[in-house]
Formats: structure tokens, sequence, C-alpha cells
């Protein structure tokens, strides 16, 4: 209980210093919104360009905040936990991140294995970060991988918010060492209920062994339209 209180202290003063020192607001793409936040189950972020992804915190309520720090779980890459001052920060910040490798092995299973409908689970579906030239590091084009939606198969109550990272390379990109200050966060967000998404994307897959593989896919394909139409333009 106390690293979570700890959490929420640091969570808080992030949200603070987000307040003081960037402009923005979040656009709504859904009939619900900020009332309707309590009930998020599983928050996925698109369009993963910088660590400081955390400053979005902005414009979330103090009640989910303090839910965040008490049930979040979302997995970490093991290379950026590895940093002696990142994995710090993120591990403070995000007691329940969990180390992955980005495989489909042991560590994404253990992952797995903590994602329950009484956690708030958060996810960046591309799985490795967009760099200046639109590409990742090993200059590949950035796609969703299928991680979500194997997540996803482990819910089936609250809902989903959706957040659409307008970018931050203009606060901190790939490499810099320092953020800028005073610039602008953009955001649209969405909520959908998971029990109607999933059925959406589930509509007429006959069961059996390879209907996994075909929820995997539309999932994937789904995310990969909203990473091109949801996502706003970048300050």
């Amino acid at each position: 209980m106390l690293f979570k209180f700890f959490s929420f202290l640091i969570m808080a003063g992030v949200k603070l210093l987000s307040h003081v020192f960037y402009r923005g607001r979040a656009e709504w793409l859904s009939r619900e919104q900020e009332e309707s936040m309590k009930d998020v189950k599983l928050m996925v972020l698109l369009n993963h360009t910088s660590l400081f992804e955390p400053l979005f915190i902005k414009f979330a309520t103090w009640q989910y905040v303090w839910n965040m720090a008490q049930h979040l779980v979302v997995p970490g890459a093991d290379i950026t936990m590895r940093r002696p001052f990142a994995g710090r920060v993120l591990k403070a910040l995000m007691p329940g991140c969990i180390p992955i490798t980005r495989k489909n092995d042991h560590s994404w299973l253990y992952f797995l294995s903590h994602v329950r409908n009484d956690k708030i689970t958060a996810i960046l579906p591309e799985g490795r970060m967009k760099r200046r030239n639109g590409l990742d590091k090993h200059g590949k084009p950035m796609s969703v991988r299928g991680g979500v939606a194997d997540v996803l198969e482990c819910l089936d109550e609250g809902k989903i918010l959706f957040v659409y990272s307008g970018g931050l390379h203009h606060i901190q990109a790939p490499g810099d060492k320092w953020p800028n200050l005073f610039k602008t966060l953009r955001a649209n967000m969405e909520l959908q209920n998971i029990s109607d998404y999933k059925a959406q994307m589930k509509a007429k897959i006959d069961s059996g062994k390879e209907a996994h593989v075909e929820f995997k896919k539309r999932v994937m394909e789904d995310m990969n339209r909203r990473l091109k139409e949801c996502v706003p333009t970048p300050a």
C-alpha cells in the first residue's frame, strides 16, 4: 500500500507539472467522456513517440489517477527498464510495470497472468517507438502488433480508453536528453465498452483453434486504422 501511495504522489506531481509547463486539452471522439473514466479497464495509447508520454496524465481525472496508482499493470521493454535513470523513474511512477522482451515468450505470458478485470491495463500496441523519420529504430514502418488482442482476451468487462497521441517529438524525441517546455500536448480520446468491442471484432468468426488468429488479425487491422484516422495533427 505504501508503494501505491508513493506512486500516486509521483503521478500527481507529473500531472501538476504537465499543467504548469504544457498547454493543450484532449478532444473527445466519443459521447462518453471524463465521467466514465472510472470504468476504464484497458488503456490503449496509439502513436508511441517518446518516453515522456506520462505527460498525457494531464488529461486524466484525479479519481482516475488514484485508480491507476492502485491498480495499473503495464508491460515495459526490459531494455528500458534496465536503464539506470529511466528504469527507476518508470518503476517508481508505475509499480505495476512488468518487464517484457517484446517476444512471445515467458515474459509476455507472465505479464498476461496479471491482466484481470480488477486491474487497469495500459498498453502501447505498436511495441516500439517512432523516430523523427516516422520509422522505428531499425528503419521499419510503424504498425500495431498483436499483443493488444491477447490482452483483450483476458478482459470481459469495463471500458477501453483509446488515447490517440499527436506525437511528442517537439517535446522529447528518442535520443534527446532534455524535454522542451511550454509546448502543446495534443491527443484525441475515445471510450468504448470492452464487451461491445470484442463482439464487433469476433462477429461471424467460427469457434475453433483458428478463432483467436482471426480475432487478432481483426484487432490489428482496426488498431492500424485508428492509428491512421484518429491521431490528431502533430503540434
